[in-house]
């Protein structure tokens, strides 16, 4: 007896795309539109100093990580919602892994500030604007622009087989040599003496400063100080050291120094 099926039973369709697989095609198809963005982004940050490809793969980490966080219902155009994203992750790789000899937070954060305001300032000025003139729009002291500057060499030194320039020794001629480790130590005599003429305040300043390399800031908050006070002092101490055995070297070359 042939049987009819039930009116109530309908026929199996095939299964609709699971929403999650509409969402990754749609994510796979931002990071594709917008490849370019990425690697338009990476090539500003690292147009002199850095890897371009490093740079690149992190910036395409990026526009991935953006892909998955951007809702198009809450109106914000992809582009305009992905570049902060995908800018923060190139600056984030650049600040953690492309320091040799890594300085800390606080002069890698005022050197950032240091040189997209020189840029500025040079397209205005027409000329490159000197430390002061960048610290005085900042509201800086002159030696933290320098000293932010100089943290620069950190991140790609010098080779030791570079090239001397006319009249002078390469690097490498102007270290020690093996088995002479006292080729300086007049140098270190005279400056240990200068450090013992200071104040006891003083000394434990360029103590915590440059033997346990504490920053300026955690050094203001444990003597209850402002981070620019400290600056100004450290500032201030170390010019006074300086001119202290400049002097000294002077006296000798004049067979003035006292006996």
């Amino acid at each position: 007896m042939r049987q009819t099926r039930p009116h109530n039973v309908q026929t199996r369709t095939p299964a609709c795309k699971p929403e999650g697989s509409i969402r990754q095609s749609f994510q796979d198809s931002l990071v594709l539109d917008h490849l370019n963005l990425a690697k338009s982004i990476a090539a500003r940050y690292s147009a002199h100093t850095h890897d371009l490809d490093d740079v690149r793969q992190v910036a395409f980490m990026g526009l991935i990580k953006a892909s998955r966080g951007y809702d198009e219902s809450k109106g914000v155009s992809f582009p305009a919602y992905a570049a902060p994203t995908i800018a923060g992750e190139v600056k984030r790789y650049l600040r953690d892994h492309c320091w040799v000899v890594r300085p800390p937070r606080t002069i890698q954060d005022v050197r950032r500030q240091v040189l997209a305001r020189t840029e500025e300032m040079t397209q205005t000025l027409q000329r490159t604007p000197s430390p002061e003139e960048v610290a005085e729009d900042l509201s800086l002291e002159p030696c933290q622009v320098r000293e932010a500057l100089m943290a620069g060499t950190s991140k790609r030194p010098d080779s030791l087989d570079a090239p001397a320039s006319e009249g002078r020794d390469g690097i490498q001629g102007s270290l020690s040599a093996f088995g002479c480790p006292t080729d300086r130590l007049e140098d270190v005599l005279a400056l240990r003496n200068a450090i013992r003429g200071l104040s006891a305040e003083d000394r434990h300043l360029l103590y915590r400063r440059y033997y346990r390399e504490e920053t300026q800031s955690t050094i203001a908050e444990a003597l209850g100080m402002s981070q620019m006070q400290v600056s100004r002092k450290l500032s201030k101490i170390l010019v006074s050291l300086q001119t202290q055995l400049l002097d000294e070297e002077a006296q000798l070359q004049d067979g003035t120094a006292p006996e």
